[in-house]
């Protein structure tokens, strides 16, 4: 399963709207900043599920903060990194996906795209930031096969 990951779109619907043509992902998950720019997606991509969790700058939602998803067999963690204070460490968001047994860990907030694994295998994913550098993520998630993530730019030419 192709998963998209996109985080702090601030109401830049068009940027989004291209990773998901460019992509066709199986899965959209939304990191927060901002929750509603999600209503749009679901709206024109009604066959593509779609999860979301609040930003700082979503205060008024009333959802969950985290969400571990099962996702092609993967426990995936997510969170827009604001609550593990990530712009100082990832010290607390680390040890929440350790926790939960998650294999990764997705975040925002900071605007800077990181994909990485730890020592351990945890996955460690940020896609930067939709509005601000049109940059984005990508999973690959297939039961029993090992999890491969990849950031991308609008810019790229894909």
């Amino acid at each position: 399963m192709k998963v998209l990951v996109l985080s702090d779109s601030h109401r830049s619907l068009r940027p989004m709207v291209e990773a998901v043509e460019r992509e066709q992902p199986g899965q959209i998950l939304h990191l927060g900043d901002l929750m509603g720019d999600t209503g749009e997606l679901r709206y024109a991509y009604r066959d593509v599920p779609l999860a979301a969790v609040p930003g700082n700058c979503d205060p008024w939602t009333g959802e969950r903060e985290e969400k571990l998803l099962r996702l092609g067999g993967h426990l995936v963690l997510m969170g827009h990194g604001h609550q593990w204070q990530v712009k100082h460490s990832l010290d607390r968001a680390l040890a929440a996906a350790r926790r939960a047994g998650a294999e990764v860990l997705l975040f925002g907030h900071t605007h800077r795209a990181v994909c990485y694994q730890e020592p351990d295998g945890l996955w460690v994913v940020n896609p930067g930031s939709i509005r601000d550098t049109e940059s984005y993520a990508l999973l690959l998630l297939e039961p029993g096969q090992p999890v491969r993530c990849s950031l991308a730019n609008l810019d790229d030419g894909n």
